[in-house]
């Protein structure tokens, strides 16, 4: 079956995917910050590996640790929400939500370059999108996940080589810690949603930014 590797898995839309995809009989690498508080995970019997997204180190950890593994799918999906406008929470949302899954992507390269499928998707936000800002606010994470954007738009080309099909994808507004109850869907609902999206990847829309329905959305 294939693999598919899931960072940020221990809630929200990263532990729906893990939900999903086991369920469906894929192996599941999931990756989370402190694999002994996963209960979750290692019930469905998932695959827990420790990684912070925010810190290097970890990141080629857990890359040396997944030397010459075969990875179908590389879902980047751990991220923060900062709520104020202060240096050092800009500084940990653009090292979570933008560095860190740039660089997890370029360490895990040649894993997924072995694959079958040979995927990569970050999930973003359209609160990224610079043409559809017409609110203002949340400046610290508008511009970490506008920086994701363009980071992994440059990714995509970059990766075409070794025939990597890569994009950014926003969940839609969901029901979780980050999105609040009053969200308009729910998790399963997303991820499903994403999965399709997912599913259908190809090198033709590479590069892309999609809503969590398959709707290309604007930069």
């Amino acid at each position: 079956m294939p693999t598919v590797l899931i960072t940020g898995a221990n809630r929200g839309i990263g532990l729906e995917f893990a939900r999903q995809y086991t369920s469906d009989g894929w192996t599941v690498i999931a990756a989370v910050r402190r694999p002994d508080e996963s209960s979750a995970q290692e019930q469905m019997g998932v695959e827990l590996l420790p990684l912070d997204a925010a810190n290097s180190a970890s990141v080629n950890a857990l890359a040396g640790r997944l030397e010459g593994r075969p990875i179908d799918i590389l879902i980047s999906n751990a991220g923060v929400y900062p709520h104020a406008l202060d240096a050092n929470e800009w500084a940990e949302a653009f090292a979570t939500n933008c560095i860190g899954p740039t660089l997890l992507a370029q360490a895990l390269r040649a894993n997924v370059a072995a694959s079958s499928q040979r995927k990569m998707v970050a999930i973003t936000s359209r609160m990224g999108s610079i043409a559809e800002n017409s609110s203002g606010g949340a400046i610290a994470y508008r511009s970490s996940k506008a920086a994701l954007n363009a980071a992994w738009h440059s990714l995509a080309l970059d990766l075409r080589r070794d025939r990597i099909a890569a994009a950014v994808l926003h969940p839609g507004w969901v029901q979780t810690d980050m999105g609040g109850p009053g969200a308009s869907i729910t998790p399963q609902t997303s991820v499903s949603g994403l999965r399709h999206v997912i599913a259908g990847l190809s090198p033709e829309r590479s590069g892309g930014f999609f809503n969590y329905d398959g709707e290309e959305l604007p930069w």
